[in-house]
C-alpha cells in the first residue's frame, strides 16, 4: 500500500508560497490584474483629480455612490486593494529577477557545452566530406560561426551565441520594477490639488488656497513650494461656424508669478498641455469658465458682498451653476443658488432661457433667493459650490412661485425684504491643477530602457553550434549540428547559411550531400 505524502511544515509551506509568488507566471498574472484594477480609475471620477466631479457623481447616483465609497472606487490608486496588487507585483518581479540574474551571471561565465554524441538527434544537423584536414576544418568553422563564444577541443568546435537575449529579458523586468518604484515614489512623496482663480485675482501655494488637495502619505504640506501667481487675462476661443460650432479652439491663461516671496515677478503663458514649471511643481490649465462679479446690498443699505463668483460649466454651451453665500447680510443671511448663461436665448414665454453658445455674447445670471442661517459659523467645513438649505427659507412670490432674479450685465434687482443684487461685470476664471511628482523621470526612462530590452529579447537568437571532424581514409567527414534554445521555424535555413559559410571558408563551392 502506498503511503500518503507527509504534510508540509511551516517552513516548507512558506518556501512553496514564495516560489509561487516569484514565478514568472504569477508576475504576469499580477501585471494583468493591475491593469484590470486600474480600469475603474479611468471610468469613475477620482477624488484626487476632480473632487467636484466626484460630488456630482454622488448626487447623480445616490444608490451606487455609497458602495463605490466603501470599495474605494473614487480613489482607486490609493485604495488598499490596488496597493496590495501593486506591492505583490513588485515583490514578485524582484523575486524573479534576483535568481535569474545569478543564473545569467553563471551562464555568461560558463564555456560552451560539449557536443552530443549523435548529431542526427538534434533539431538541425548535416554532414559533408572534404579533402581538407581536421585542423583546417576547425579553423574554417571558427571563421564561419562569426562572433560567438568558441572553444576548440580535440576534433570539435563548440560555439554559443545569444547571451544578450537573457540580458534583454532582465533589463525589461528591471525596467518594470523601476517604473513601479518611480510611480510609487510620486504617489508617496507627491501632491496634487486644484484651485479656481478669477481674472484679476491671485493664488498662493498654501493649503488654504486649494479647492481640493491630496498628497502622498509621506508628504508634509508644510513643504509646499512658496510660489504665488496672478491671473491677468484668460483667452477662450470657440469655433464660430460649421458642424463643430461651439467647439473649443484655444484656452490660454496669462499673468505673472513669483517663485519665492520677494523675487521679481515673471510672466507666464499657460495653455492646455503646456504647463508652467516652477521648480519641481507643474501648474496645468485644466478648466475654464465664467465668474460674474456680484454685488449684494442688505436691507440696511450696507454692501454685504462684492466679488467674482465662479459658476461651474455643466455642458458644451457652458450652462453653469453656482452659489453665492452672504452670511454677513442684515438682518438675516442671504443665499443665492442658480445658473449662468453666457449666450442666453429665450425658448418661449414659460420656459427658462438656455445658452446657445459658450462664448459670452449675452450673459445672464438667474438666481433663487434664500434667507436665514447659512451654517458657515457652525464649524463644519462647507463646499463653496453647495448651499446648505437646512436653516434657510426660500423667498416666494405672492402667487406662491419661487422668487427668481434674472440679471444681465450692469443690471440691479431689488430683493424681497429690502436690499438689492447687482451683476457688476463679467470675468472669466481658470481652473489650475498644481502637482508635483518626485522621480517623474524614472518611469519614462524605465519605459524607454524596457522597450530596448524587449527588442533585444525578441530579436536575438540564443544558439549553440557544434562542428566535428574526423578523418576517414583520404577525406575528412564534417558533422554540423545547431540547437536553438528558443524554438523557431528558421533553424534549417540558418543551418544552410552556416554550411555555406563553412564551405566558402574551406574554399569549396560544392553543396553538401
Amino acid at each position: 500500500m502506498s503511503q500518503a505524502a507527509p504534510a508540509l511544515g511551516t517552513r516548507e509551506m512558506l518556501r512553496w508560497a514564495w516560489r509561487q509568488l516569484t514565478s514568472m507566471r504569477t508576475a504576469l498574472f499580477l501585471l494583468l490584474l493591475l491593469a484590470i484594477a486600474a480600469v475603474p480609475g479611468s471610468l469613475v471620477p477620482q477624488s484626487g483629480v476632480d473632487a467636484r466631479a466626484v460630488e456630482a457623481f454622488k448626487l447623480d447616483h445616490p444608490t451606487l455612490a455609497p458602495w463605490y465609497e466603501r470599495l474605494g472606487v473614487f480613489s482607486v490608486y490609493t485604495s488598499p486593494w490596488f496597493s496590495a496588487i501593486y506591492l505583490l507585483l513588485m515583490v514578485s518581479l524582484i523575486g524573479c529577477i534576483i535568481p535569474r540574474s545569478a543564473a545569467y551571471w553563471q551562464a555568461v561565465r560558463a564555456r560552451p557545452p560539449r557536443a552530443p554524441k549523435n548529431f542526427d538527434r538534434m533539431p538541425a544537423s548535416a554532414r559533408f566530406e572534404t579533402e581538407k584536414s581536421v585542423d583546417e576544418v576547425l579553423v574554417a568553422a571558427r571563421t564561419a560561426v562569426g562572433r560567438a563564444r568558441v572553444d576548440v577541443v580535440d576534433d570539435q568546435l563548440r560555439a554559443e551565441t545569444g547571451h544578450l537575449r537573457e540580458l534583454g529579458n532582465l533589463v525589461f523586468h528591471v525596467s518594470v520594477v523601476a517604473v513601479l518604484i518611480g510611480v510609487a515614489a510620486g504617489a508617496l512623496f507627491g501632491y496634487r490639488g486644484s484651485a479656481i482663480v478669477s481674472e484679476g485675482d491671485g493664488f498662493s501655494n498654501v493649503l488654504t488656497q486649494y479647492d481640493d488637495f491630496s498628497s502622498g502619505a509621506l508628504f508634509d504640506p508644510d513643504d509646499l513650494p512658496p510660489f504665488s501667481l496672478t491671473l491677468d487675462d484668460l483667452v477662450a476661443k470657440f469655433q464660430l461656424t460649421g458642424p463643430q460650432r461651439g467647439a473649443p479652439r484655444l484656452f490660454e491663461a496669462r499673468g505673472t508669478y513669483q517663485p519665492r516671496p520677494g523675487d521679481s515677478e515673471r510672466r507666464y503663458d499657460v495653455k492646455v498641455n503646456h504647463p508652467l514649471k516652477i521648480g519641481s511643481t507643474s501648474v496645468f490649465l485644466v478648466g475654464q469658465g465664467y465668474a460674474p462679479v456680484i454685488k449684494v446690498t442688505d436691507a440696511k443699505g450696507n454692501v454685504a458682498f462684492e466679488d467674482a463668483v465662479p459658476f461651474l460649466p455643466k455642458d458644451g454651451t457652458y450652462t453653469s451653476t453656482g452659489v453665492i453665500k452672504v452670511p454677513d447680510a442684515e438682518p438675516k443671511g442671504l443665499g443665492f443658488q442658480g445658473f449662468f448663461l453666457p449666450t442666453a436665448v429665450s425658448t418661449g414665454d414659460k420656459d427658462a432661457p438656455v445658452s446657445a453658445f459658450p462664448a459670452a455674447a449675452n450673459p445672464l445670471v438667474g438666481l433663487f433667493v434664500f434667507t436665514g442661517d447659512l451654517g458657515v459659523d457652525a464649524g463644519t467645513p462647507q463646499s463653496v459650490f453647495v448651499l446648505d438649505k437646512t436653516r434657510l427659507t426660500q423667498e416666494m412670490n405672492a402667487d406662491g412661485t419661487p422668487f427668481r432674479v434674472s440679471l444681465s450685465e450692469g443690471q440691479t434687482v431689488d430683493l424681497p425684504g429690502g436690499g438689492s443684487i447687482e451683476f457688476v461685470e463679467l470675468r472669466q476664471f481658470a481652473r489650475f491643477q498644481i502637482s508635483s511628482s518626485p522621480l517623474v523621470q524614472v518611469p519614462l526612462i524605465g519605459i524607454v530602457v524596457g522597450v530596448l530590452g524587449l527588442i533585444l529579447s525578441l530579436s536575438i537568437k540564443p544558439r549553440r553550434t557544434w562542428v566535428r571532424g574526423r578523418r576517414e581514409g583520404a577525406v575528412t567527414v564534417v558533422e554540423v549540428a545547431v540547437l536553438d534554445r528558443v524554438p523557431r521555424d528558421d533553424l534549417p535555413a540558418d543551418l544552410d547559411d552556416l554550411l555555406e559559410r563553412l564551405r566558402s571558408a574551406l574554399g569549396e563551392e560544392k553543396e553538401p550531400t
